[in-house]
């Protein structure tokens, strides 16, 4: 059985590694890289930090409106598939890579597998809540990380195929975790103490196209009491220099360039709390017990918020300083939401047990 596997950004590459190691014991698997992410930071070192194979195709797409972006993953994808004929392609999560790996395929009738099923904000003006929508409903396989996924899909009539695989990010946190913990000089290179610090990423659109949400953000991380880490997004850097924000950021916190899976996990193991917009970063603070305060008004991982570990403030200022100081979740609330590290096996056992024909 031949696979190809659809990675673009960085969170694809990191589930792509674990999964690709399973399929790689039994069938034959084609890497095919969008190119979404593109520089060493954003995208070469996580192949080379979790020994992920060179991709097979390299598609070079790069920067570029959505519409633009997922058009020209369509084409480009499109015919590696006609050339190779897999059986089956793989999505991971709901970027435009996402979207036009499950299009490409379906309109192909080659079977789609999509890991990260079922999660939803209900927030259609996030692009990335339209590419789980619209790549769910073309999906022949749905891998649902959680329960609640499973349910989200029910509610949409979709009952076939879906399996409760739990989640593939937590495999990789689990199985690099310590890895990372021996081999990261993070805190020392940043000058750093253990729970003595915070951690910020913001990258999401709402945030950094939006000039007042921005300078909530930046006004609210500039006038905490504690020492504040924000690794860049390059959106987010660019949008701090429009906005006129770059230097007010730069002298109230520690800014550094992305940084490597090693290193982030490092990082956001040793903070006392994480601020984000990422839905991954939510997750992965829960996993690893580090209260979340996210700066968005809805999250797909809602189970963080009903544990009482993830709390949304949007761009509130106001809200973002209190919580910084207030918000302790407790231990006894902290659940296994999310699987035990195997759910790249589930999904390989699942495949094993198709009838392709």
């Amino acid at each position: 059985m031949k696979i190809a596997s659809v990675i673009g950004v960085r969170p694809q590459f990191i589930k792509a590694s674990v999964v690709s190691r399973e399929l790689r014991k039994k069938y034959e698997e084609l890497l095919i890289h969008t190119g979404q992410h593109y520089d060493y930071q954003m995208n070469k070192i996580f192949f080379d930090q979790l020994n992920i194979p060179e991709p097979n195709y390299h598609l070079d797409i790069g920067s570029g409106s959505h519409g633009y972006q997922t058009g020209e993953m369509l084409k480009k994808i499109e015919a590696v598939l006609i050339k190779e004929k897999p059986d089956i392609v793989i999505t991971y999560g709901d970027t435009n890579s996402t979207i036009s790996g499950a299009l490409a395929a379906s309109k192909l009738h080659i079977k789609t597998a999509h890991i990260e099923s079922g999660l939803r904000s209900f927030d259609r003006s996030m692009p990335e809540e339209i590419n789980r929508i619209l790549t769910d409903h073309c999906s022949d396989l749905l891998f649902c990380p959680t329960e609640n996924a499973v349910e989200n899909l029910k509610k949409e009539g979709i009952e076939e195929n879906v399996y409760l695989s739990g989640d593939v990010m937590v495999d990789s946190l689990l199985s690099n975790k310590e890895i990372a913990e021996s081999k990261s000089t993070i805190l020392d290179d940043l000058g750093l103490k253990s729970k003595e610090y915070i951690v910020a990423t913001i990258h999401r659109a709402s945030n950094t196209d939006n000039e007042q949400n921005l300078k909530n953000i930046v006004d609210a991380l500039s006038e905490l009491n504690e020492t504040v880490v924000f690794p860049l997004h390059p959106r987010t850097e660019k949008s701090l220099k429009i906005y006129g924000l770059y230097d007010k950021l730069k002298t109230s916190v520690i800014l550094s360039e992305p940084l490597g899976f090693f290193e982030f996990i490092k990082l956001m193991s040793h903070s006392k709390i994480l601020l984000t917009d990422s839905g991954g970063i939510q997750k992965e603070a829960y996993v690893l017990k580090v209260p979340c305060i996210t700066l968005r008004e809805n999250t797909e991982w809602i189970e963080t918020v009903k544990d009482g570990w993830n709390v949304l403030v949007g761009s509130n200022k106001e809200e973002i300083t209190r919580m910084a100081t207030e918000f302790h979740p407790l231990l006894e609330r902290h659940r296994n939401r999310f699987g035990n590290g195997n759910a790249s096996k589930n999904i390989v056992s699942t495949i094993d047990n198709l009838d392709i024909r």
